[in-house]
């Protein structure tokens, strides 16, 4: 008995492994395969009974998992970057989901045989998306780029409000849905706010202050954040039913927002905690499906998935961006995308168990409608909304703009520089003194490590297709190349060489993927030493006058090409095995080394000690 509980333990984190991986390859949301899985060793092949296997633990784990899931999310809602959101994303997460709710519910109660109270709780759940579905969405999607901030946003800010939604509509059915229900739910929710608010208050400002003083060993810090997580949300269950939720959303929401508290561990240990939680979560709620019970609805849950598509979103884009400033191809396209996630089924299995332990009758019909929407919109929406952009002319043009590895000095040069000549640039670190330094240069920057899970869910990479890996560490540049070859081409990773290559060492830098950037016998570690010597990044235009041939004569030695523009605005980085024929009307991008300084002497003797010193005269251009 307990070898077949280990291996069906083992099974479903081996499964989950795979469809990570696909889901990575291909790149599409992560959920639809794990939910196909669950769907095939669960009903299908009826490999894996998760009531038989987790018993009386099963109800405990799944809302333990939904609030490590919430707290998560809420760790990325930052109040100085919500400011600068267009109005429209409050609309959208306010009168936008009441308007949602309002229609999902009315589709469920008239196509579907379930009772309004059941009609109520599934149009609630439903209303969230989520940064898990939505994100990898917007990355084969690629449309422009306030569009993909809307919609990044919406799928952020959205989870909890819609977690806090289906708990209030919750608490209503099961205080009896009368007139003294309502009065009575009133209280509950007064109730359920202040105790969510003064505990996830008091955990947060508590945990914050323990890690800003450094009062717990580093190994510590991020299991002591997740126990404190489980303890606050199961003391705040304890004093207010249902309260657990938005205590650790709230937890969550003061930590991000609270100053000088470095998050960096608890990020990375999060992000892995994350991945082994949805996927083994979704694989497992979706193993309890009943193909019974999905017959049951029929086709009246296809027509709840259509009108939610074609009505409900439509609607909800409609009254959010009314008065503003968008083209009606950039709301039909946010009208379009709306994949549900893994807040909706994890809080839809929570809710499905707590009512039939009451006893209400159909409740086991939340979980299998729930899935269909959650199947159908990222199946349906994945398949097409590519197509949809393009066709709709809001989409981002073929991406050529640059996801740089590092952001050192050298690095923030050259983004600066590219920058200025409109192609997009987006540095990553994990170094806070780098990101704070580029960010005083108004540069676009990523804070962690650029090949974790957190970067997958978080990077903004519309407009990007190419990647510089420029760290000062060779382990790092490697590891960018490999993870972004699949995502950009080999054609389009190019990697610095830490140090130029010696004969004789072993140890080289030249990439496992890509190409090697700017040429074989530069470095790292020689461009930044040349930079902090007073070197200078130039663009130089050339002429039929002053061709390459004459730029060459000029600069001599002292100059490093680094990128080429040509008169269509295309832009070629310089690298060890591309051979670029620059010509009149093209740029050339260098890194240029300041004269060596001479002394006073005769004309023949200053020639001479220029050449000995690589500097040949200048020609005129």
């Amino acid at each position: 008995m307990n070898e077949t509980i280990v291996l069906s333990l083992a099974g479903i984190g081996i499964l989950a492994l795979a469809c990570q991986w696909l889901a990575w390859w291909v790149k599409l949301p992560a959920i639809l395969f794990l939910l196909l899985a669950g769907i095939l060793v669960g009903p299908v092949a009826g490999w894996i009974h998760p009531d038989a296997l987790f018993g009386d633990l099963l109800f405990p784990m799944v809302s333990l998992s939904v609030a490590v899931v919430l707290f998560e999310g809420s760790l990325t809602l930052k109040f100085s970057e919500i400011k600068g959101l267009e109005r429209i994303v409050q609309r959208m997460v306010s009168t936008g989901v009441l308007t949602t709710w309002a229609v999902t519910t009315l589709a469920a109660y008239a196509l579907l045989d379930i009772s309004l109270q059941l009609a109520l709780l599934f149009g609630a759940l439903t209303v969230v998306t989520g940064p898990t579905v939505i994100v990898p969405m917007l990355r084969s999607v690629r449309p422009t780029a306030h569009l993909s901030s809307i919609l990044r946003w919406e799928g952020i800010v959205i989870d909890p409000i819609g977690a806090l939604l289906a708990v209030l509509v919750y608490e209503f059915i099961v205080s009896g849905s009368g007139g003294v229900a309502l009065g009575h739910i009133l209280l509950l929710f007064a109730e359920q706010i202040l105790t969510g608010l003064v505990f996830g208050a008091i955990a947060g400002y508590a945990l914050g202050v323990v890690l800003r003083r450094h009062l717990l060993p580093e190994y510590l810090r991020s299991v002591a954040t997740l126990m404190l997580v489980f303890g606050v949300f199961a003391l705040s269950n304890y004093i207010r039913e249902e309260s657990g939720l938005l205590t650790v959303t709230i937890m969550g929401i003061w930590l991000a927002n609270m100053k000088n508290v470095d998050m960096r561990d608890i990020l990375n240990f999060k992000e892995t905690l994350s991945i082994v939680l949805i996927s083994g979560l979704f694989i497992i709620l979706a193993a309890r499906v009943d193909f019974n019970l999905v017959a049951q609805l029929g086709w009246g849950a296809l027509g709840v998935l259509l009108i939610m598509q074609f009505v409900a979103r439509p609607l909800k884009i409609l009254l959010s961006t009314w008065g503003s400033s968008l083209s009606w191809r950039e709301r039909a396209l946010l009208a379009w995308i709306a994949p549900r996630g893994i807040v909706a089924a994890a809080v839809a299995a929570l809710f499905a168990l707590q009512l039939q332990q009451r006893g209400f009758a159909q409740a086991e019909l939340l979980v299998p409608m729930t899935f269909i929407v959650i199947i159908g919109t990222v199946a349906l929406q994945s398949s097409t909304a590519r197509l949809l952009a393009v066709w709709l002319g809001v989409a981002e043009p073929d991406p050529k703009g640059f996801l740089i590895a590092g952001a050192s000095p050298l690095a923030r040069a050259i983004a600066l520089v590219l920058q200025e000549h409109d192609f997009r640039v987006l540095l990553a670190d994990s170094s806070w003194d780098n990101i704070r330094a580029a960010k005083m240069d108004n540069l676009p920057t990523f804070y962690g490590n650029v090949v974790s899970e957190h970067a997958d869910r978080r990077l903004d990479l519309v407009g990007i297709g190419r990647l510089l890996a420029l760290s000062g560490v060779r382990e790092e540049n490697a590891l960018a190349a490999m993870r972004y070859r699949a995502e950009f081409g080999a054609a389009n990773v190019f990697t610095l060489q830490v140090a130029a290559d010696k004969e004789g060492d072993t140890k080289t830098d030249r990439p496992p993927e890509g190409h090697m950037a700017f040429a074989e016998d530069v470095s790292f570690t020689q461009l930044s030493t040349m930079l902090a010597e007073g070197a200078t990044i130039r663009s130089t235009g050339l002429t039929d006058e002053f061709g390459f041939d004459e730029y060459h004569k000029k600069y001599y030695r002292r100059a490093i090409p680094l990128f080429a523009i040509n008169p269509r605005g295309q832009l070629s980085v310089y690298s060890a095995d591309r051979d670029i024929k620059p010509g009149p009307g093209w740029t050339i991008i260098s890194l240029i080394a300041q004269p060596v300084e001479k002394p006073v002497a005769k004309a023949e003797d200053q020639t001479r000690q220029g050449t000995e010193d690589g500097d040949k005269p200048e020609t005129s251009a």
